[in-house]
């Protein structure tokens, strides 16, 4: 029992490290994924295994019907719970990107929510708490509500990913090249936590690489902020190495960290239909919008905050109204 127990906290260690970007891998296969006939099918038969929906239904209040994907703009909110000192239950959301697609410009955003940002928890019953708490309080469907009534725009879909799965994926399609803002150095979990130095300019990032990359926060002068931009640059990096024409899955692998990572309340079909639209979006039709500069940090008692602007926060939501094609 004991060993068990050691086992498990060692893994629970490693869940932490990489909780906020495991994600990002996964992302890209349900937004942009889908490689050949063969790799659809074998990631279709796993989706239906990741098949979960809102207790909602599939139309969001601020819809007055629902949506179809290659004909409407559409929101996806994406999900990493931190749940590992809690045995898998009521863990926190602390990463959280709203993405949206729009077929008719073929443009997808990225919108990271600070983890740390106060605002009512609509499971709460308007209570405000860190956003990062809306699903310990409720779950997926309070994450949801909570994102929908803070920035006034309809989730339609959501993606939640585990902690496992993002080393590994990123080898699979052979790494990813990013511009390094700055040198820094951080440690390597999976070698004795041997530093792994990263130098100001281009570099080509293997798995464990991209992980010490994304996952470093202690040395970026902007924090959880400067970690949320590596997000979304790593993003675009393995979107433009996913789509590029020389590059080749292993399938089976693809499909078990589906399976084994993702909820969704995507249908098989629609994940199709994602494919079958977006399969082509170019790194340059990518764009983020910023929310981590429309607030300041703050301590309220010994809890330290950050305070979303209600002006910036607006603006933020009707840049999303654009993208969605939204009309007051």
């Amino acid at each position: 029992m004991a060993v068990t127990r050691v086992g498990k906290r060692k893994k629970a260690k490693r869940r932490r490290i990489i909780k906020t970007i495991v994600f990002i891998f996964i992302t890209i296969l349900l937004v942009v994924g889908g490689y050949s006939a063969y790799a659809f099918l074998n990631i279709y038969k796993a989706a239906k295994e990741s098949y979960h929906p809102l207790a909602r239904g599939s139309q969001s209040k601020y819809r007055d019907s629902e949506v179809t994907i290659g004909e409407n703009p559409i929101s996806i909110l994406l999900i990493g719970v931190e749940d590992y000192s809690s045995g898998g239950k009521n863990g926190r959301a602390d990463t959280l990107i709203v993405v949206t697609l729009n077929p008719h410009t073929h443009r997808m955003t990225m919108t990271s929510i600070p983890r740390d940002s106060r605002v009512p928890i609509t499971s709460r019953g308007g209570e405000p708490d860190k956003i990062n708490s809306a699903y310990a309080y409720g779950g997926v469907q309070g994450t949801v509500d909570t994102v929908e009534n803070l920035l006034e725009i309809p989730i339609d879909y959501y993606i939640k990913i585990g902690f496992n799965g993002f080393t590994r994926a990123i080898n699979e399609i052979g790494g990813v090249d990013v511009n390094v803002p700055f040198s820094f150095s951080e440690k390597d979990i999976y070698h004795h936590n041997r530093p792994i130095y990263f130098k100001k300019g281009m570099m080509h990032l293997n798995g464990e690489q991209a992980l010490a990359y994304v996952r470093m926060r202690k040395s970026d002068p902007r924090g959880d902020f400067g970690r949320n931009d590596r997000q979304r640059q790593v993003i675009k990096a393995a979107i433009n190495k996913a789509v590029s024409a020389h590059t080749l899955f292993k399938v089976d692998e693809i499909a078990n960290i589906i399976g084994e990572s993702v909820e969704t309340n995507l249908k098989p079909k629609e994940l199709y239909s994602l494919e079958w639209v977006y399969s082509s979006i170019k790194p340059e039709n990518i764009a983020s919008i910023r929310l981590d500069d429309k607030g300041k940090g703050e301590y309220i008692g010994s809890i330290w905050y950050f305070l979303l602007d209600d002006a910036g926060v607006q603006e933020v939501t009707q840049q999303l109204k654009q993208e969605l094609e939204l009309t007051e």
